[in-house]
Order: structure tokens, then C-alpha cells, then sequence
């Protein structure tokens, strides 16, 4: 098969990396130094520092219809905020196409009325005739990239997608399953972020694993009852690309997001925390647009509405943690949006 991978930042290198041994993989990078620093090298030194890429692996800068041309899957490995202009750029395009970004995009308008969108639905606004969908599910690019196994989820309502996807990078170490979800799929990688920060910041107050473990579960209810509000199914996010990667992001150390909680729980600002990433912690910019749509839909997210909190200044690390655990006791529940229960919901 030959793809083309547009973005040269770690997770698009880690697949364009998996990927070359058995198909024609180009690695599309937006800046021309880059590209020239990274085939110069041999490795991705500013994302994937040691890893040596593949002989077969092709980098290349500038015309991106040149690179991509006769491509047979087109790979949108880009941050959130760049898909819209990606998408745009790829109408008319024949070939799968499928985005790995994990986020949702900030409102566009003033207007009350406005709200963020996930990718599906950025898609469905500027190249609806496109064959599309998104690989996501719990992996650290790192990861994938030495060979280490992994699973993840290829989810469209396309079927030609879905399989493009399983062929290009089902493998050994990497196992692809294909779901017809997409909105619980996007859901799951949008939500998990924001919560990850949460429990980075659990941690890093020294709260204990106790404290960890019921954050992650009351996280993935409230994930599932926002999903369940869009549209989406429950069992999704008792897969991959929900419990999944909510696992994996909210303990796993090379987790960006779970490293912001973590820094702003030890006293630095968000600007400091940012800062030393060196990449992008989606659930940052994505948390005020998921509690925005999340108080649209009637759905109460108390843990994200922390965040939220704590990455405006409102709250102190210590008083975002607080406002959680001195909330009034419910009956657990997982499933039902407040709005199905005819009453608010708290948690």
C-alpha cells in the first residue's frame, strides 16, 4: 500500500515508522529544515530522539499534493487545531483518509449558541464527500515506534476505511480493531485528556492510588455520559479507545497530559507547565470546549469542570481537588446522561 502521513511529530513518525517496513510510506513535514534535519539524521532528534527510521521511509517538505499523489491512504497526523485546514486541503481527494488527533476544535463563533466540534463533525462541515474516519485508542508514540505492542481502534462509518486502516497497520506489535463508532471513538480520545490532567494532579498531591482509582472510574462515567448525549454507544467506552486509553493517559508517565496535573500540583503556572512539554497536551485546550458543550447538552462533568477551574486561576490545586471529593453523595451511576433522568445528575 502506499500512504502518505501528513506531520512529522511523533505519533505521525511512530506510524509512518511502523508502517515502511511493509508499505511505501511518505512523511509529510510541514517545515522543509525539519524535513531536511530529520532524513539527515536518520531519526526524528526534536520527537523521537534515538530512534533510527527505516532506510524505506521516505521524508519529505513542500508540494504536499506532489507527496501524497497516488497515495492509497492519507494519514492526517496533525494537532486539533490544524485539522480543519488539512481537511480542507485534502477535498477531492479519493483515497481513505483518517486523522489520529484526539481533541475538539474551540468554538468558531461569539454566539451562545456556538460550541467546539470533534472531528467527525469538522469533516461533515468542510469535505463531507471524503472517505474519512480517525485511528485512535491507547498508545504513546514512543511506544509504537520500538515495536512494543499495542491495540488501537480504526473507526468510521465507512467500511473502505476501516480496512485501509487495518491493513496498512495491523501487524504483530499492533493490533488494529475496527469499529463503525466514530463518535464514541472521538469522544473517548477528546475526554480522557482533560481527565488525565486530573489525575496528574491527584498524584502529584500525593492523594494516594485510592483517590487515583475513583477518579479514573467517575472520569470514564462522566466521558460515557457525554458520549451517550452525542450519539454515541455505551459499549465504546468499555473498549480501546475509552476505559483504554483513559487508563493509559491518566497513569502512564509519558503521558503529556497527566504531566500538566502533575506540574501544576508542585506549584509551577500553566504557562511554565506547557512549556516544558515540548508538544502539544490537548486536554489544555480542549477542556473549556468539552464542559461548554457538555453544560449545552445538560450533562454535568464535575471533574472536567474542576480542571477547567484550575486551568483558569480560579482554583488552587489543592481547592480543585476539594471541590471533588466534598460533593454531596448520589447513587452511582455510569450510564445516563442527566438529561435522560429527568432531573440533574451530580456526581
Amino acid at each position: 500500500m502506499k500512504i502518505c502521513v501528513h506531520g512529522a511529530g511523533a505519533w505521525g513518525t511512530a506510524l509512518a515508522v511502523n508502517a515502511a517496513g511493509r508499505h511505501e510510506v511518505t512523511l509529510w513535514a510541514r517545515d522543509a529544515a525539519q524535513a531536511d534535519a530529520i532524513s539527515k539524521a536518520g531519526e526524528n532528534i526534536r520527537y523521537l530522539p534515538g530512534l533510527a527510521l527505516p532506510p524505506a521511509l521516505t521524508v519529505r517538505a513542500g508540494n504536499l499534493r506532489q507527496a501524497r499523489a497516488g497515495a492509497e491512504l492519507v494519514i492526517v497526523a496533525t494537532p486539533m487545531a490544524a485539522l480543519r485546514q488539512q481537511l480542507t486541503d485534502l477535498r477531492g481527494t479519493t483515497a481513505p483518509v483518517a486523522w489520529l488527533c484526539k481533541g475538539v476544535e474551540p468554538a468558531r463563533g461569539k454566539s451562545p449558541n456556538s460550541f467546539g466540534l470533534l472531528a467527525h463533525e469538522i469533516w461533515a462541515q468542510v469535505a463531507p464527500e471524503l472517505i474519512a474516519g480517525v485511528l485512535s485508542g491507547p498508545s504513546f508514540a514512543q511506544e509504537v515506534a520500538e515495536g512494543r505492542p499495542t491495540a488501537l481502534v480504526a473507526a468510521s462509518p465507512h467500511a473502505e476505511v476501516r480496512d485501509a486502516l487495518v491493513d496498512a497497520f495491523h501487524g504483530p506489535a499492533l493490533r488494529v480493531y475496527a469499529n463503525d463508532d466514530i463518535v464514541g471513538v472521538e469522544v473517548g480520545g477528546a475526554v480522557k485528556n482533560v481527565l488525565a490532567i486530573a489525575t496528574g494532579l491527584c498524584d502529584g498531591l500525593a492523594l494516594g492510588l485510592n483517590a487515583r482509582a475513583a477518579l479514573i472510574t467517575r472520569g470514564l462515567a462522566e466521558m460515557t455520559r457525554f458520549g451517550l448525549a452525542l450519539g454515541a454507544r455505551a459499549e465504546t467506552f468499555m473498549g480501546l479507545s475509552g476505559l483504554g486509553d483513559l487508563v493509559l493517559t491518566s497513569t502512564g508517565d509519558l503521558s503529556r497530559n497527566r504531566k500538566v496535573g502533575l506540574l501544576l500540583a508542585q506549584g509551577r503556572t500553566l504557562a511554565e507547565a506547557v512549556a516544558s512539554l515540548g508538544h502539544v497536551a490537548e486536554g489544555v485546550y480542549c477542556a473549556r470546549t468539552v464542559v461548554q458543550r457538555a453544560r449545552g447538552l445538560g450533562v454535568e462533568m464535575p471533574i472536567a469542570e474542576g480542571v477547567v477551574a484550575l486551568l483558569d486561576g480560579k482554583l488552587s490545586p489543592r481547592e480543585a481537588v476539594a471541590s471533588l471529593t466534598g460533593r454531596d453523595p448520589v447513587p452511582e451511576s455510569v450510564l445516563a446522561p442527566a438529561h435522560a433522568r429527568g432531573s440533574p445528575q451530580q456526581d
